[in-house]
């Protein structure tokens, strides 16, 4: 039998620790979680590899080491509210629960959202609504949000949910979806979204977010 705690302090301590992830909160929470529950059962022995795990449908958990990276450059506090773009089964979305007042799950998938909601609710963790929609068109109803986290890689600046970004909010994605992308964080100061490189990474691309066509000759 696979001892998932082990495996949990293992994520933390080998992955996460040495890795620039310092936040108590979020190596709490990541340490935890049973991350095992949110994927399929025949990946639940690999669920803590650090590596993007298929969740079927094209879909993917993104790797340990990148998602803390990308959720603790957002600086969440208790007070915020949160938007997770691509919540999937909703790790990130029970991640988020744990640092921020409140989390919309927003998804395209209505068969992911609803397993994210039984196992959310499993866990008993009742601060995330489960939203499903175009990922790349956010939700405005419970806009503003101080904290949006996008899972997956993006080929283009996502302006819809930078619009909806509360003034002193963040937004981290990986931007890029070829061979390496940049882990980018959004800041909205004075009404105007700006953007700093944080870190290459190379994860699962979020299609929703894909450029248009541009017109050929």
């Amino acid at each position: 039998m696979i001892d998932f705690a082990a495996a949990r302090r293992h994520m933390v301590d080998g992955q996460l620790r040495p890795n620039r992830v310092t936040g108590t909160g979020l190596l709490d929470a990541m340490g935890e979680l049973p991350r095992e529950l949110f994927v399929p059962p025949k990946a639940r022995s690999i669920a803590y590899v650090d590596e993007d795990l298929a969740l079927g449908g094209g879909r993917f958990l993104m790797e340990p080491l990148t998602f803390a990276r990308l959720v603790q450059a957002t600086a969440p506090q208790r007070h915020d509210t949160a938007l997770d773009v691509g919540a999937a089964t909703g790790y990130s979305s029970a991640v988020l629960a744990r640092l921020c007042a409140s989390v919309v799950a927003l998804e395209h998938d209505k068969v992911l959202s609803d397993q994210a909601a039984a196992t959310l609710a499993q866990l008993g963790i009742d601060t995330v609504q489960q939203v499903v929609g175009p990922l790349a068109e956010g939700h405005l109803k419970r806009a503003p949000y101080n904290v949006i986290v996008i899972n997956g890689a993006i080929d283009q600046a996502p302006d819809a949910l930078l619009a909806q970004l509360a003034e002193g909010g963040r937004l981290a994605t990986v931007m890029g979806t070829g061979p390496v992308g940049r882990a980018t964080l959004f800041t909205k100061r004075r009404g105007v979204a700006s953007s700093r490189v944080l870190f290459d990474a190379v994860v699962a691309p979020l299609t929703d977010f894909a450029k248009e066509p541009g017109f050929v000759f």
